[in-house]
């Protein structure tokens, strides 16, 4: 299978979608098996709670029992209703983080209450194709970007496309922002937004650049070579080349990651190796969903040779969508990263056991 494809299924009955390029597997994402789950984008008339001494900020009520922690608040009284949005999945057992700036998001554009004008993507090239886009903006916002404080992304995916496309479905967009912005005044805490399905991301996330392809039947994972893809992720080893590979475990505190170089016993063996690993390692943590507090093992290799890898995976990192740091090394030599948790851990979506594949050991 060549090309960019987008293959969307339902696993166990919740949607799915998978993005191949070239036979290989660049995305994955599948709905949680718990519906009510707050899941991030979505949008809540929240009761705030009383402030939490030492944790720095107070606990939400999202309603139908699920609770959310909003960071950073000042001169928020317990009992107030506010608008906030999920901005990441939970840790186990814990709250999901939500924010009170909201982001209503779509293929095309994206809508920023509070953050008021027209803003067009960088990755738009062209002065032309940028000043169409930003009249565009101007027009669908017209007087609300004053009147109500709104502000307008274009996205990448709208250089090219017909004004008509880009008009109907931002002017519904916003429309959609400003009945949920009006909401805030509501009486209990209740979902005014649900997150986007697997299947809505996919067309969201994966249209640029455009798929060759999009594939939707039943059975299109097993079909298309989706499950051969997903059975490597119940694996903790990640071959690399060269008999060296990648040892990932996630674990209750952080994301453990061993560099291993196999049988290379070159001079320049451990600085090799940790370069393909550096390319590699951004798309496994994609597609195994995992984030929080990551520690990597690097193989040997002279300090010198720090700097060359840490700008090798910046490098790698910044094709991403999900904002990842790279912290520095500690003492032991290992080195620390902090990524965004914005997908479900794998793991931890039931997929593996909805298609009856079982990691090692079980």
């Amino acid at each position: 299978m060549k090309g960019r494809v987008i293959v969307l299924d339902e696993i166990d009955g919740r949607p799915a979608a998978a993005l191949m390029v070239d036979g290989r597997l660049q995305d994955l994402v599948i709905d949680p098996a718990d519906p009510d789950l707050p899941r991030p984008g979505a949008i809540y008339r929240a009761i705030a709670g009383r402030p939490i001494k030492g944790m720095g900020g107070i606990f939400v009520d999202l309603g139908g029992g699920r609770q959310g922690f909003l960071k950073n608040v000042k001169g928020i009284s317990a009992g107030k209703p506010l608008l906030v949005q999920v901005t990441g999945w939970p840790e186990e057992d814990k709250a999901p983080v939500v924010s009170t700036r909201l982001l209503f998001k779509s293929r095309l554009g994206i809508v920023t209450p509070g953050a008021p004008g027209v803003n067009v993507s960088r990755q738009v090239k062209g002065h032309e194709e940028r000043d169409r886009l930003e009249e565009i903006g101007v027009g669908i916002l017209g007087d609300l970007a004053d009147s109500e404080r709104l502000g307008l992304i274009l996205r990448s995916a709208a250089a090219g496309e017909d004004t008509e496309v880009i008009v109907e479905e931002l002017e519904r967009l916003v429309d959609l922002a400003r009945k949920v912005l009006a909401e805030k005044a509501g009486a209990g805490p209740e979902l005014l937004l649900a997150a986007p399905d697997a299947h809505t991301f996919a067309w969201s996330e994966w249209s640029v650049p455009a798929p060759d392809e999009v594939i939707e039947r039943p059975d299109a994972f097993a079909a298309e070579g989706v499950i051969e893809e997903i059975e490597k992720l119940a694996r903790p080893e990640v071959p690399i080349g060269l008999g060296a590979s990648l040892v990932i475990e996630p674990t209750t505190a952080l994301v453990a990651v061993d560099v291993n170089t196999g049988g290379d016993a070159s001079p320049a063996a451990g600085l090799k190796t940790n370069l393909r690993a550096a390319r590699e390692l951004p798309r496994q943590l994609r597609l195994r969903g995992l984030g929080g507090q990551i520690v990597i093992d690097m193989a040997p290799m002279p300090k010198k040779d720090r700097k060359a890898l840490e700008d090798a995976l910046r490098a790698a990192l910044r094709t991403e969508g999900i904002d990842t740091a790279v912290l520095g090394w500690t003492h032991l030599g290992h080195l620390e990263l902090q990524r965004r948790r914005e997908r479900m851990p794998l793991h931890r979506t039931g997929l593996f056991e909805a298609l009856g594949i079982l990691p090692p050991g079980c």
